[in-house]
């Protein structure tokens, strides 16, 4: 039985389902139809209901899982044929590439003396990119694609290409990959608007969708971070989001889209901070706020002043000179009929399956729902398909918010291992730790965050700060610290100025410490000769309109985290044996199913109940 692994869709259940079963031991091929992992999840600003940025969660696990030696990902692709039977398919792939992965260096020169300017599907049409292109600036891997309908085929690209990474004329290739097992984490799209013609989507520039608002609030979309009107590029002081659009609606999508309640809601409450003159309205059917901390969140809105409308807007009206747009509603609480005028509007978009699935259930010979999602195998086995050896994760099933995605990718990446088998893995070889001096050579590295933080500090003021402080020998400054290629420059900064002490001055190291620390064992540094400051969290996000006071405080969080750099020593890490058995509380169906896939996969189990029957609430 082979035990490598397929899986389908590099957003961040497919991410999370390939580092999973890499480190149990299978080799992962991941694949996705777009120029870099990441998927819907790329294009967010923060995350709900804890306000996280996105990107700060993402971004590690994407480099983690571009350095990991089980897992080859291969972008531009998808899957043509697929052969033989669980433990033993042959899947044939085809990869559109024109850009050899290998030595693109991601400098930009091809880009710029590209003369196609069109708009970027990234940031949802309301920016623009070129024929060649790299869709954001964390993409991994950091390789340029070139869009074939775009590329009017001048070959400027290829003439200032020094690394000979650009081939116009190289066909397409196809190559047959043997894995045991397939993972679909094929994610979402977008409803189309347009079909609800009374919103006025496509005619009038200031109706957006929720995607498109995402991108206006990132530091890396078109507007970096600021919140304009698509019409005139002025700041809003009204603005209405417009619920269940597409979806619980019997002529478009009869099912609910899971995360829309709470996505406009974390939005009005992100605008609301950034500019709190700014006027919120929330038109809503129902506010589904079911998940761990969704109703404090909503409520939360509330006191923060979000207004939420429950009724249905039956039409939206352009004002021709002002383009402000008047919504005709009805209050169905008050029995009423309501006019509104606001400076902006959202649709808050039905997540709809991808148009790829028709063709990808027919190739895989599996079932779709009647929705166009895949189908799977019962209600109990929500993971797995209709087929033996290929398994769902994330929004394939349906629409789901990212924390019900990942806890799914991991489900699917258990069921994997326990149809192939768990495998005991050598440990990887460590590179040899360099020999650390007394003296301690610090480098700082300072990271911009797109305008998350050069926004509000002044970077160049604090590296040239840094700069001055005892023992430090290097600074350099980063648009995303958290960035592959980021990573690389620090690694090659630990090796060409013999340093033995690092500290990163970015975001928050919850989510990126491990990451940096990584990047350290990589360069043959002792991982823990590493420190961060929190410049973001700590800085810019809660001083935002005072950015002198601001930098000040930047500089002493770094003056401190150097400092304690200086006294850093080397530490070791030590492994004990624990007890190959697992105890499972609670004898229900999760209990049970819990139970049996651990035991499946070889460990003993102890299964405990306090009634004196299994079953739980499903036998009542």
């Amino acid at each position: 039985m082979n035990r490598n692994v397929l899986v389908i869709g590099g957003g961040i259940a497919g991410i999370q389902a390939s580092l999973d079963l890499a480190e149990r031991g299978h080799k992962v091929y991941l694949i996705d139809k777009s120029p870099s992992i990441g998927g819907n999840m790329a294009r967010l600003d923060k995350t709900f209901p804890t306000n996280d940025c996105s990107t700060c969660i993402l971004a590690p696990k994407m480099v983690e899982a571009s350095r990991h030696e089980r897992i080859t990902i291969l972008v531009n692709c998808e899957l043509t044929s697929l052969k033989g039977e669980a433990g033993r398919f042959k899947a044939k792939i085809l990869v559109k590439e024109r850009v050899d992965p290998l030595k693109c260096t991601g400098c930009g020169e091809c880009e710029n003396v590209c003369p196609v300017i069109k708009p970027n599907e990234f940031d949802e049409g309301l920016g623009v990119r070129k024929a060649i292109y790299k869709p954001f600036p964390q993409a991994v891997p950091p390789v340029y694609a070139i869009d074939d309908e775009a590329c009017i085929g001048c070959g400027l690209c290829q003439l200032v290409c020094d690394a000979n990474a650009i081939h116009m004329n190289k066909k397409w290739r196809e190559i047959e990959l043997e894995v045991g097992a397939i993972i679909l984490a094929t994610g979402f799209e977008e409803f189309n608007p347009e079909i609800k013609e009374e919103y006025g989507y496509g005619r009038y520039k200031n109706v957006i969708t929720g995607l498109q608002l995402e991108r206006l609030l990132s530091s890396s979309g078109p507007t970096q971070g600021h919140v304009v009107r698509p019409s005139d590029g002025k700041e809003p002081k009204r603005i209405a989001w417009i619920q269940c659009v597409g979806s619980r609606d019997v002529k478009c999508q009869p099912y609910c889209s899971t995360v829309c309640c709470m996505y406009a809601t974390k939005q009005a409450m992100e605008i609301g901070e950034r500019l709190p003159y700014v006027e919120r309205f929330i038109f809503f059917m129902d506010i589904r706020a079911h998940g761990k901390g969704f109703e404090e969140y909503y409520l939360k809105a509330k006191k923060k002043g979000v207004n939420y409308i429950r009724g249905r807007v039956s039409r939206i009206i352009e004002e021709p000179e002002t383009k402000k747009l008047i919504l005709k509603y009805e209050n169905t609480e008050q029995g009423k009929a309501g006019e509104l005028k606001v400076d902006l509007v959202v649709l808050s978009a039905a997540l709809i399956p991808p148009k790829t699935n028709k063709k990808l259930a027919e190739i895989l010979g599996i079932e779709l729902n009647e929705y166009g999602f895949f189908k799977p195998k019962d209600p109990l086995s929500i993971v797995e398909s209709t087929r033996k050896g290929i398994y769902l994760a994330g929004s394939s099933t349906m629409p789901r918010d990212i924390s019900d995605s990942v806890a799914l990718a991991s489900a699917a990446a258990a069921k994997v291992t326990e149809l192939l088998g768990y495998e005991n893995i050598s440990e990887e070889k460590d590179i040899p730790e360099i020999k650390i001096e007394k003296e301690p050579r610090i480098g700082v590295f300072i990271c911009h965050c797109g305008l998350n933080i050069a926004g509000v500090v002044n970077c160049r003021e604090v590296a040239e700060f840094a700069k001055k402080l005892d023992n430090v020998v290097y600074v350099e400054e980063f648009s995303y610290a958290c960035s592959n290629e980021s990573q690389e420059r620090i690694r090659e900064a630990i090796r060409e100025h013999n340093l033995n002490r690092v500290v990163v001055a970015s975001c928050s190291p919850r989510t990126h410490e491990e990451l940096f620390r990584n990047t350290l064992k990589k360069a043959g540094l002792n991982k823990y000769l590493f420190e961060m400051a929190n410049i973001r969290e700590h800085v810019s996000w809660v001083h935002a309109s005072w950015p002198e006071e601001a930098t000040e405080k930047a500089k002493d969080l770094v003056k401190m985290a150097v400092a304690k750099a200086r006294l850093l020593e080397p530490l070791e890490e030590y492994k004990v044996k624990v007890f190959p058995s697992v105890l499972v509380i609670g004898g229900g169906v999760a209990g049970l199913t819990a139970a049996l896939c651990i035991a499946n996969l070889g460990f003993k189990v102890y299964l405990v109940e306090k009634s004196n029957e299994l079953g739980g609430i499903t036998k009542k």
